[in-house]
């Protein structure tokens, strides 16, 4: 079986984002799969063998190499951020027939972005901050979203990844700076009461048939919150199992996958829990999380004793499965 394990992207999380595509080349089982490297990248769409590039026919998306044509049977989608994590690509794929990992277009875009996943999961009572949604232009009064949301609050890009343009505002004197980082990201912002409580990552997925929470990770930054450079630059502890009671823990994982089915996920994910006073709030959701050694994700598999080729296992069953299910 041709897999195409796709990795890039038009963003400042395409690092990343090879990182994770090397991991899944590591772990897949050469005996069931032939795997090839595939960057989707803003100068090119390449097949990627021996540190030669190989052009993408984006007709049909497949490639060709001393006259051999190549198709892929299914696509591991690992792109963080635009355009494999909020729907394009796989909606590029799901008009070609050819299956892929990982939710559907429009859950992928939907949860890509922040207010409209706020909003889908406060029909169904999942508790969340506070929050106040802006457009590049729009007027803006410092004094009211303070009197609002109180300080400290957070500004962030309504569709970003990896924690970029992200910030803490402790006093209305950071605000204007803030609002400059998080609209280089996104002309639409979101900003948001501070949660005070423990952070937790959850991972959850589709497994074997069955919603399940793969693990939950507490995240200790040393940093102010949960930035970039403490995801990627070692400025946290992440402790896998979170150090939780019982019944937190329970809560935690009922939220998880009360979310995730909300959402209509599928594959791998994992959502950002902010929990106050034994309540877990919910932050994010992340369709297409970091799968490179330093990441949560496969953290979490480790300490759940599943083995990551295992898990891509199921993934490209389900992939086919849903191919099967959309020509019926």
């Amino acid at each position: 079986m041709n897999v195409a394990v796709v990795m890039g992207g038009y963003s400042d999380e395409s690092v990343i984002s090879i990182r994770s595509g090397q991991l899944i080349l590591n772990n897949l089982d050469r005996s069931k799969y032939t795997p090839f490297e595939v960057h989707i990248l803003p100068e090119g769409w390449d097949v990627v063998i021996n540190g030669e590039k190989y052009p993408i026919n984006k007709a049909d998306f497949s490639f060709e190499k001393e006259g051999i044509k190549t198709n892929f049977d299914v696509v591991i989608n690992t792109i963080h951020g635009t355009p494999g994590e909020d729907g394009q690509m796989q909606a590029y794929w799901q008009l070609l027939g050819i299956p892929y990992t990982g939710c559907g277009f429009y859950q992928s875009a939907l949860t890509f972005n922040k207010r409209d996943t706020l909003s889908v999961l406060n029909k169904f009572g999942i508790p969340r901050a506070a929050s106040i949604y802006l457009t590049k232009g729009d007027p803006v009064n410092a004094q009211e979203i303070a009197d609002n949301l109180g300080l400290p609050f957070m500004v962030k890009p309504n569709q970003s990844g990896s924690s970029l343009g992200i910030s803490k505002v402790n006093s209305l004197e950071e605000f204007d700076k803030a609002l400059e980082f998080a609209f280089a990201e996104d002309s639409d912002i979101l900003i948001e009461s501070f949660l005070k409580g423990m952070e937790v990552s959850v991972g959850v997925l589709n497994y074997k048939g069955e919603t399940t929470v793969l693990g939950i990770t507490e995240i200790v930054s040393h940093n102010d919150f949960f930035d970039y450079e403490a995801k990627y630059q070692g400025k946290s502890d992440e402790i896998t199992p979170a150090r939780l009671d019982e019944e937190t823990e329970k809560k935690v994982r009922e939220v998880a996958i009360k979310a995730y089915e909300a959402l209509g996920m599928s594959g791998f994910t994992r959502s950002e829990y902010i929990i106050v006073n034994g309540e877990p709030h919910f932050i994010e959701m992340n369709t297409n999380p970091g799968l490179s050694p330093a990441s949560i994700f496969p953290q979490q598999a480790g300490v759940a004793g599943v083995a990551m080729s295992d898990l891509f296992d199921n993934e490209i069953e389900l992939a086919l499965k849903r191919k099967v299910l959309f020509k019926n």
